[in-house]
């Protein structure tokens, strides 16, 4: 194999089913789920340059380190084990049934909790506890040969701990689903070595790379081993005099306490070791990773196809995340409580600085519960999860929420809408209400602008409850008249659409226009917010240098089609109304009306 080209920062882990990998801005970890499918969870993390500077003190970064990495690892192993263990709730039992419904426990969220206790637990006594106490047999049966405060009673322990560990290993591939682990660590280190060799990252380029590499997890622990036996030995040694009590057992204790205090700075140092031999390429200090080197033939085994693709797929996330500020960060589709789901999303959206109130909308059309049902507790399957954070997630892109989902409500009617439209406010209810206030029966109405149509949609609707009215709506996009159609097809509205610029295709006159024109000052619509601008069509809301142009243009030409005595009923923006009023002067009457914020965004004018 050729030299490596680039060294890369990226490291990661093997999970369940997956591969993590980290790096300096993002964290990816891309599991199989039980129907084969890749799932992708993608957090972002503080960057070196933004952490504390303890954390780029040599030594102290090692511990620290070595705290942030196992508990990321952790995280990532017990969320991956959520998503490779499918959906419980399928075809739950009476008893899952009764944790569920009682209790609001999710039976994955038990096995995973109950699983991480005893993970640790059997962690300190096989690598701590039990190599001590073979120590201290020995020492026991030759106190001359091997007293406790020598470095051949550490030598003893450490050996000892090598070989508990090895013997661990070997012990793992009597198991399928740690077999299968070992080749994702083997997929791993094959995608971070066909990166640094300047490879194309393809299932190919992957599989002809080697499977060990200088930053493994592996080689970390055999450094541990190896610097525990120098750091415990010092330490013997250093307090044989006072920490000694002679009386068996309570030495043990004392001495077990000891190591544990001591793992941070045996872990410290080793960070160090570790990252030092990392650097040099050259075969001088071969010998020295040699060891790490051959353990790593243990805990990586040659991966399948798919296993590479999962540490690919992970590879590219986290690449792209620290290229890209605004790469989406990803949440695995697992069951879940409701309050834990709401939460998360909650907090992604209030860092996203998108509106909180979006998460109870997405969870509450998602999954048909009422948003004022949302405070009781219950469980999310892996199913309605994932239905959950597609929404979520294009959400998090910046696309407005009511384009994700498709339509909208609007005086409650059901409006079509996407990046061809503008989204319906709130505040264009109070145009309908007045609308339909001032029709008599046999009169006839034009909407300009209609975009959506759902000015004209629902007028039409509201109307035809008790009187004959005919509706026209006009705008100027075909795209836009497309979906205004569409909207009138679907609540079975009689409005006539015309593709006009402002009048321009307009016949005959009408006892009521109402129009929604463009109305953001053009300078103004780049500080709008990012789903306003970006995705909403700037032609709906280019309004001229003052935000008034269509303004003037309809009251160029407002008396040719307006009936004597009909009505003209505008929306406008914030801070607009009097200036509207003055546009139209010249009229017989005019007045504003006030939305529920009691801002001034309704101009009525008669002529």
């Amino acid at each position: 194999m050729k030299k490596k080209e680039r060294l890369t920062y990226i490291g990661g882990q093997a999970v369940i089913q997956g591969v993590m990998m980290r790096g300096k801005r993002g964290m990816a970890t891309a599991v199989r789920d039980d129907k084969g499918v890749i799932q992708m969870e993608a957090k972002r993390i503080t960057p070196p340059e933004k952490r504390t500077k303890w954390s780029r003190v040599p030594f102290v970064r090692g511990v620290i380190n070595f705290v942030t990495s196992f508990i990321a690892g952790m995280g990532a192993l017990l969320r991956s084990s959520e998503v490779a263990m499918g959906d419980t709730q399928e075809t739950p039992s009476k008893f899952e049934r009764w944790l569920a419904e009682r209790w609001k426990i999710s039976v994955t969220g038990v096995l995973t909790t109950v699983s991480t206790v005893i993970g640790v637990a059997l962690a300190v006594v096989l690598f701590m506890f039990l190599p001590q106490f073979l120590a201290d047999l020995i020492s026991g049966a030759a106190p001359a040969a091997v007293p406790a405060d020598s470095i051949w009673y550490n030598l003893i322990e450490g050996g000892f701990r090598l070989l508990i560990f090895i013997g661990y290993v070997l012990l793992t591939f009597c198991m399928k689903s740690m077999r299968e682990t070992y080749q994702y660590h083997g997929a791993e280190h094959k995608t971070i070595s066909c990166y640094e060799y300047g490879l194309p990252l393809t299932v190919e380029n992957v599989r002809g790379c080697t499977r060990v590499h200088d930053r493994c997890g592996t080689t970390f622990l055999f450094l541990v081993m190896v610097i525990s036996i120098i750091v415990f030995a010092l330490a013997n040694y250093l307090t044989a005099g006072f920490l000694h009590t002679g009386i068996g057992a309570l030495d043990f204790i004392i001495g077990l306490l000891l190591k544990l205090i001591l793992l941070p700075v045996v872990a410290g140092v080793s960070y160090e070791v570790l990252k030092l031999l990392a650097m040099i390429q050259s075969p001088v200090v071969l010998p020295l990773k040699a060891p790490g080197l051959l353990l790593q033939m243990l805990t990586t085994r040659e991966p399948t196809d798919d296993m590479i693709e999962c540490a690919i797929a992970a590879f590219e996330k986290v690449l792209d995340m620290d290229a890209d500020p605004e790469s989406p960060e990803k949440t695995f589709a697992t069951e879940t409580k409701l309050s834990r789901l709401t939460a998360m999303m909650k907090k992604s959206f209030a860092e996203k600085g998108i509106d909180e109130s979006d998460a109870e909308w997405i969870l509450s059309l998602t999954l048909d519960i009422p948003r004022s049902k949302l405070s009781e507790e219950r469980i999310i399957t892996q199913a309605e999860c994932r239905k959950v954070l597609d929404v979520f997630e294009e959400r998090m892109t910046g696309r407005p929420l009511w384009y994700v989902f498709g339509d909208t409500d609007f005086y409650g009617y059901k409006i079509k809408v996407d990046e061809r439209v503008l989204i319906p406010r709130p505040e264009t209810e109070i145009l309908v209400q007045q609308a339909v206030l001032a029709l008599e029966d046999g009169d006839s109405m034009l909407d300009l602008c209609t975009g959506s149509g759902a000015i004209a949609v629902a007028v039409a609707c509201e109307a035809a409850k008790d009187k004959t009215v005919s509706v026209t709506a006009a705008d100027i996009s075909e795209d836009a008249l497309e979906v205004a159609r569409e909207n009138a097809r679907i609540n079975k509205a009689n409005v006539t659409f015309v593709k006009s610029d402002l009048f321009s295709n307009v016949r005959g006159r009408f006892n009521l226009i109402t129009a929604n024109p463009p109305y953001v000052p053009c300078a103004e619509i780049g500080t709008l917010a990012r789903e306003v601008r970006d995705f909403e069509p700037h032609i709906a809301l280019d309004g001229g240098e003052d935000g008034l142009d269509f303004y003037r243009r309809i009251a160029e030409k407002i008396h040719r089609y307006l009936v004597h005595g009909g009505m003209l009923i505008l929306e406008c923006g914030e801070n607009q109304a009097q200036e509207v009023l003055k546009i139209f002067s010249k009229c017989d009457y005019a007045m504003v009306v006030k939305d529920l914020e009691g801002k001034e965004r309704i101009v009525k004018i008669v002529v």
